[in-house]
């Protein structure tokens, strides 16, 4: 199993993948489909995914697991497989990855909130349990809780991958600018909260993903930072923030613009940057070839 805080010791700037979902669709996912589903039946195309992020430089490699706990597949009457699902999801990045690639199972959220009483702590528990198991037997190396706007879902995906598995447990918030300049997680939570009461949980690293190009997650690294100095970060950006254009939504960010602002990010502090929504191998090449020089 890999170490990605050994990784980040060794190096100035680790560079991650990018989308995974539009790269799906584009490959033939259609709308209401489960797409991790595809980990069985079409796991050559989920497997090119993986290969094209590592052709051009990206040193971890996500897994098509990100609505693969068992509250999100009840939707597709496919709860039952969590396990099956995440442990083919993971092994089909390990294969793509080889030895050296770090392999970063990604849990997000369920879709279903406490402060509403959708759910309890205890199945919410129970279903990260199920898909961080998954995730380890097929080859991940570390659990990246991903795209999380309520803390305490948060906590709750990391202790079940830290309780349940041996791997390193990261996790990324998603957060929005504010009228005033600030940066919220929907749920009201600051970069500032998460940082303090994610590192009191023991995590490797945390940051944040979606939501924002460049530029916001620059901020929100540099209020990380002045929260803690120490923590890993991990960003994941947008390719820009997402416009309506022609009747589909478009990220405006073209590779280049995004990775010429990449340096302002490792200035801030990021230790761990790669790509979000929008964002394609194009988009990470050029990150490797900014970032490396």
């Amino acid at each position: 199993m890999l170490s990605l805080l050994d990784k980040i010791k060794t190096n100035e700037v680790i560079i991650s993948d990018g989308a995974w979902g539009t790269f799906l669709m584009a490959k033939g996912l259609q709308p209401g489909e489960c797409p991790e589903l595809w980990n069985i039946e079409h796991p050559e195309k989920v497997e090119e995914i993986a290969q094209s992020y590592i052709e051009v430089g990206a040193q971890i490699v996500k897994t098509n697991s990100f609505g693969g706990n068992a509250i999100k597949l009840n939707n597709y009457g496919l709860a039952h497989r969590c396990f099956e699902l995440n442990m083919a999801a993971a092994a089909i990045s390990r294969k793509a990855a080889g030895k050296n690639i770090i392999v970063m199972g990604s849990v997000g959220p369920t879709g279903k909130f406490l402060i509403t009483e959708e759910v309890t702590p205890e199945e919410l528990y129970n279903a990260f349990k199920d898909q961080c198991k998954g995730l380890e037997a097929g080859g991940a190396d570390v659990i990246l809780v991903e795209t999380m706007t309520d803390l305490e879902e948060a906590k709750i995906a990391i202790l079940a991958a830290k309780e349940n598995t041996h791997c390193e447990v990261v996790c990324t918030m998603t957060f929005d600018r504010t009228a005033d300049n600030n940066f919220r997680s929907m749920m009201g939570v600051s970069p500032t909260q998460m940082t303090e009461e994610l590192c009191a949980l023991g995590i490797t690293g945390l940051g944040a993903n979606c939501g924002n190009g460049i530029d916001g997650m620059i901020h929100i690294t540099k209020e990380i930072r002045e929260a803690n100095a120490e923590v890993p970060v991990i960003i994941h950006a947008n390719a820009g923030m997402p416009v309506y254009s022609d009747g589909k939504t478009v990220f405006p960010e073209s590779p280049e613009m995004m990775a010429s602002s990449s340096h302002l990010l490792l200035k801030a502090g990021a230790n761990v940057i790669g790509g979000c929504c929008g964002t394609s191998p194009a988009h990470i090449k050029k990150l490797v070839e900014a970032l490396k020089k």
